[in-house]
């Protein structure tokens, strides 16, 4: 069985999906490996580290599509690429299938398969394949990292005989992965921190890791069989509402992480309370690619209302590349494992298996 990867769009996709680790993991179970000249050499890793792993290189993406049996990638191709699909390859990433549905009907009825793993289901199975989790860790660190940076003050309690600096007063909105690391991160570095989530499951997590759990009057736990956040009732949203407003007068950095899986991130900060922040005070948003958790927030710009500062990225882990991607490949290859007979050297897409069910785009 051959995998191969080519290269993404640079300009949008940092990250790699095959890594010399991961080449040797798959040379170990007879899996060859092609990939496209300069894969990652944008990453500082040259073709030379991948050949001592057993990985062949080609001239073009066309060739390496053209010979693998698996394709590896972060993102959906493009239109140009898809089209050199054939029946019965594979193709693995991140694919977004409630968005690229239609682009991709007319190859799934041409018998191409395709695994978007953000479809994984939630069981214990399938931890070591989940990408959302490995990569939004890195999301919540790195936003904290990034709204210290346009904070203008310091973030620890600092004590000097010319005076004390008060301590930097944290909101995580959203206590998924990304947002129990980014309080984790927050305390780390000496801030106060605060957090609220809809699912009440997420207290004792937020506790855990020094944060202070903000509790909406009547809650209850809004969760999904999946571990993933319900839509709010109209009675919920105007009590959070109220628990906010008040909380964000005395905030100064707030990190927005709320998504709802296939729809649009819920909006959590209002204008209205964005306009009674401090001046000074940073939002980062890292829904901002799905609508944002945030008023005002725009993808991949600074806004500064009042002297609020809202941040947000299409893709906050272009900055760190090669951590993202350390992860990301070993996901990946965990997922190949599931797909491989090792005894006949070929794929084996086996329909009863809950994971490959539910990632395969029908």
């Amino acid at each position: 069985m051959i995998v191969g990867s080519v290269l993404e769009n640079r300009e949008l996709e940092q990250r790699i999906a095959v890594t010399p680790e991961t080449s040797k993991k798959y040379k170990s179970m007879g899996i060859k490996v092609y990939l496209t000249k300069g894969y990652a050499s944008h990453v500082g890793i040259s073709d030379e580290e991948y050949k001592k792993e057993g990985v062949e290189f080609l001239e073009s993406d066309e060739e390496v599509i053209n010979k693998c049996d698996i394709l590896l990638q972060l993102n959906i191709l493009d239109d140009a690429k898809l089209k050199l699909l054939r029946p019965n390859q594979v193709l693995i990433g991140v694919l977004n299938s409630y968005l690229n549905y239609e682009k991709l009907k007319n190859f799934i009825a041409n018998d191409v398969k395709f695994f978007s793993l953000e479809l994984l289901p939630r069981i214990t199975r399938a931890q070591s394949m989940d990408i959302l989790s490995s990569q939004a860790n890195l999301a919540g660190y790195k936003a904290v990292i990034d709204s210290f940076g346009q904070f203008k003050k310091a973030i620890p309690m600092m004590m000097t005989a010319a005076g004390t600096i008060s301590a930097a007063k944290v909101l995580v909105v959203g206590a998924g992965v990304a947002g129990l690391q980014a309080i984790a991160t927050a305390k780390r570095m000496g801030a106060i921190v605060f957090a609220t989530d809809v699912r009440l499951a997420s207290k004792e997590q937020v506790e855990s890791l020094g944060g202070k759990f903000l509790v909406v009057d009547g809650s209850e736990n809004l969760e999904t069989e999946g571990g993933y956040a319900k839509e709010t009732t109209e009675e919920f949203k105007k009590k959070q509402e109220e628990l906010l407003a008040e909380t964000l007068k005395k905030i100064d950095i707030v990190i927005c992480t709320a998504l709802i899986p296939g729809k649009k991130a819920p909006l959590i900060i209002k204008k209205n309370m964005i306009d009674k922040m401090q001046s000074g005070s940073v939002i980062y948003d890292l829904a901002a690619s799905q609508g944002g958790n945030a008023a005002y927030t725009k993808v991949d710009e600074i806004i500064n209302i009042n002297g609020v500062t809202i941040l947000g990225e299409k893709n906050i882990l272009n900055k760190l590349p090669l951590s993202a991607s350390n992860l990301y490949a070993k996901n990946l290859y965990n997922f190949v494992l599931n797909l491989y007979d090792k005894e006949k050297n070929n794929l084996n897409i086996n329909l009863k298996d809950e994971i490959i069910e539910k990632t395969l785009i029908k």
